[in-house]
């Protein structure tokens, strides 16, 4: 029986050569949509999962209020996770870890280079985790001061074939000699962190703050399965109680009950490693992370487009019913039951989801590299060949062939098989009206997707274009001058002779962002108050082109200057200030305070996310340090070149590292980068797939009406009026599509423009441009064939008559 339903099945396919290919391009396209998007969300899914226990692995997150300001970070503090393992039930293990943010300079004879991603860890860190130790002891490899285990592209790199265990290598700007003691696999890309490289902690010893408030290390606990979050969170809040009021009591000069009472907070808490990736509820994290909407968006997209397709081969069977009554009537003659009929319809179905799928697949692998730099993964076909993607896969093909086959075989096989018999095709089902909502529901669904696509573009484009407050175009950012020591100055100096240099800043700060926020207290007030400090010299006004309020710059004319300080309006507004210029800030950012006095307040500028809104900002004065702003005019090829050749002259053997200001500020927005470009890609082909099912119900509705063409034309009507006429029932539907689409794309993407501090309006205009972007190519794609039937001889749609 099965043979027989698939030898008729593939007669049928065969058969009808233009249907059958419409209809396996538009499965074959949605069903690649689909397994792409499900790659990308399982990925996205799998984030940490490959750890052992990973479900019994939890972070350390800490959340904490001052001054009216909350923050709820993903640091830590050195002693917690030692202090957890023994006071508190049910915690088995834990680790600590140190991201260095900078780059490090690595050093062997005389390859020298800057290495991203060096990682500090306690020595139970590959018992604790599941990252594979390819050479070296696991147990004792990171138990020394001073030791280091490397990636093998790392190893490679520097010791080239040489046996890399026991050597030296030199790592920071001291080189400070680490004996390689392993080598480790690289993380996997669906781990929260990655490294170059893992020194020891122990290495750390007098480097970092070892008490409770110094918040700068990532620390992880595994628990035992009889014990609960909610019960280790209860004793976190009895070990801040005995260990962290004393700090805050010396630090702030209040006690602790004070503290709280004033609003502050400071609380350790637990949260899972596996909701990292997706649900972190830190504000900050390692690497940037993904958010579980987006994984619902592409989710719902990868649907969307399925639906099409198979909409596509609903529409096309059910409007083929005459061509296959006859068929229908002479198997119910001849005795057989519905349920068998069914089923060769179904098994048709599925056979034409199975070639999609082949097809798909093809598609799959040969677009994998370009789908890699759409979405930002690395993911190989290869690792897609597993029983989970097989399983997936084969539900793919049922569920598809099922879904579209299920209509088109229950409406066919519900024909009276004596009226068919007898040249009268009727249905209990109203096909004309089901392929109209079909059709509906397909440019609905393109309607939303053009849409969100041109919102989503519109705000991309309206963060990038908006102005910041400052300038951040033609600025190079020159990394690791603080190597150069007492020869910075003498190289800023240079570097402003080069031909198209205008202007040149020290500054402690790589923008976006704010690498330090700092408690500060007014004259005359108890109050803490917090905000984002960094350090500049006497030029960064004239490179970051800010705009003074009140008061002055740092200028060289006034000596005490240097211990004075710049406000931002959100500050002088924090602060209470109806007259910031003269005011004092006294600072707790060093080992004592300091007392600065204000004598400038500029304006509001963007330096962090335009998701936030500009947060109080206090600039102190420098002389020198880490990195160097550039401001040039022209071409920066010639001016990277001459400053590289400074760089060679006074940088030694450092390597000469930069970015540019306004890319270093589009990177914030990569996530939605990605969304745009997924929703421009997946746009485009939902309403290509749509058009291509018009296109074959459009050719196949002017076929069924022509003689009724021939009889028009013969009666004197126009090729306009003609195409009119068999156009306008095709754009009804289109037009009325729009409006469910355009109502859901507003509500939606509005939703999704809360996340903005700084967002656009969602015009009108762009919910009518999306439906007249769908209109006109249906109009196109369904005139088009109005318009050869329209201009055939009337003699010869007659003559088949």
């Amino acid at each position: 029986m099965l043979r027989n339903y698939l030898k008729v099945a593939v007669r049928n396919i065969l058969k009808y050569k233009f249907f059958s290919a419409i209809n396996i391009l538009g499965l074959s396209i949605g069903m690649a949509c689909c397994l792409f998007i499900f790659i990308y969300v399982s990925d996205e899914l799998s984030y940490d999962q490959f750890h052992k226990d990973a479900d019994k692995i939890y972070r350390i997150g800490l959340l904490g209020r001052m001054a009216g300001q909350e923050f709820n970070t993903s640091n830590s503090s050195w002693p917690v996770t030692n202090a957890m393992q023994e006071e508190i039930t049910g915690v088995e293990s834990g680790v600590r870890t140190w991201h260095r943010s900078a780059a490090l300079l690595f050093k062997n004879g005389d390859k020298i280079f800057s290495e991203k991603d060096f990682v500090y860890a306690d020595s139970n860190f590959f018992d604790f985790f599941s990252f594979k130790l390819l050479e070296g002891d696991p147990q004792t490899a990171l138990k020394e001061p001073n030791t280091v285990v490397l990636t093998p592209a790392i190893a490679k790199k520097y010791f080239d074939t040489i046996d890399p265990l026991g050597q030296i290598i030199t790592i920071g700007n001291d080189e400070v000699a680490y004996k390689v003691t392993g080598i480790v696999e690289p993380a996997p890309g669906n781990s929260h962190f990655h490294y170059s490289a893992i020194g020891s902690f122990a290495s750390t010893k007098g480097v970092l703050f070892e008490g409770w408030t110094g918040n700068s290390l990532h620390s992880y606990v595994k628990l035992n399965p009889n014990t609960t979050v909610a019960q280790v969170n209860s004793r976190l809040d009895e070990l801040v109680a005995k260990y962290v009021s004393k700090e805050v009591e010396e630090g702030l000069g209040i006690s602790y009950d004070d503290f709280k009472k004033n609003g502050g907070e400071y609380k350790y808490y637990l949260y899972p490693l596996i909701d990292t990736h997706l649900k972190s509820p830190t504000q900050d994290d390692i690497e940037p992370n993904g958010e579980i909407k987006y994984v619902y968006i592409f989710s719902m997209v990868g649907v969307f487009i399925l639906v099409i397709a198979c909409i596509n081969f609903m529409n096309l069977s059910t409007a083929r019913s005459a061509s296959r009554a006859k068929e229908v009537g002479l198997r119910k003659t001849l005795g057989s039951a519905r349920s068998q009929m069914i089923g060769q319809f179904l098994s048709e179905s599925v056979i034409y989801s199975l070639v999609g799928v082949i097809i798909a697949l093809g598609i799959t692998y040969l677009l994998m590299p370009y789908f890699n730099t759409l979405a930002g993964k690395q993911l190989t076909f290869d690792s897609l060949l597993n029983w989970q993607f097989g399983a997936g896969v084969l539900t793919l093909i049922l569920v598809v062939g099922f879904v579209a086959g299920s209509y088109p075989a229950f409406y066919l096989t519900a024909f009276n098989a004596v009226e068919v018999l007898k040249g009268k095709l009727r249905s209990g089902m109203k096909s004309k009206g089901v392929r109209s909502t079909l059709v509906v529901v397909q440019f609905a669904i393109s309607i939303f997707l053009i849409i969100a696509t041109a919102i989503v573009l519109q705000q991309l484009q309206y963060l990038q274009s908006k102005n910041l407050g400052m300038d951040k175009q033609n600025v190079i950012v020159l990394q690791n001058v603080g190597k150069l020591g007492t020869d910075r100055p003498a190289f800023k100096n240079e570097v402003l002779q080069i031909s198209g240099v205008e202007k040149a800043s020290f500054t402690n700060n790589s923008f976006p962002g704010v690498n330090n926020t700092t408690v500060f207290k007014t004259r005359g007030s108890e109050q803490d108050q917090l905000a984002g400090s960094y350090y500049a010299d006497y030029d960064h006004l004239d490179v970051m082109k800010f705009e003074m309020t009140s008061g002055r710059y740092f200028s060289r004319d006034f000596l005490t200057d240097t211990i004075a300080v710049i406000v931002n309006e959100a500050a002088v507004k924090q602060f209470g200030w109806t007259d910031p210029i003269g005011q004092e800030l006294t600072n707790f950012n060093g080992p004592e305070p300091q007392v600065n006095k204000v004598i400038g307040v500029v304006k509001d500028f963007n330096f962090e996310s335009l998701k936030s809104e500009v947060r109080p900002l206090v600039i102190s004065f420098t002389d020198y340090s880490r990195f160097l702003l550039v401001r040039y005019s022209g071409n920066p090829e010639g001016t990277l070149s001459a400053i590289e050749s400074l760089w060679k002259k006074y940088g030694s053997d450092s390597p000469f590292e930069y970015t540019f200001l306004d890319q270093d500020f589009d990177a914030l927005f990569r996530a939605e980068q990605r969304l745009k470009n997924i929703f421009l890609v997946f746009a485009g082909l939902a309403i290509f797939i749509a058009c291509l099912g018009l296109f074959a119900l459009a050719a196949f509705t002017t076929e069924q009406r022509t003689k009724e063409i021939g009889i028009r034309k013969a009666m004197g009507a126009t090729v306009p009026n003609l195409t009119v006429l068999l156009s306008k029932e095709f754009s009804l539907l289109v037009i009325i599509a729009f409006i469910p689409a355009a109502g859901a794309a507003w509500y939606f993407m509005s939703q999704w423009l809360q996340d903005f501090a700084y967002r656009i309006q969602i015009n009108p205009l762009i919910l009518i441009l999306g439906g007249l972007i769908a209109f006109v190519v249906a109009w196109l794609t369904v005139g088009f064939q109005a318009l050869r039937a329209a201009k055939s001889n009337p003699v010869t749609s007659l003559r088949y008559e």
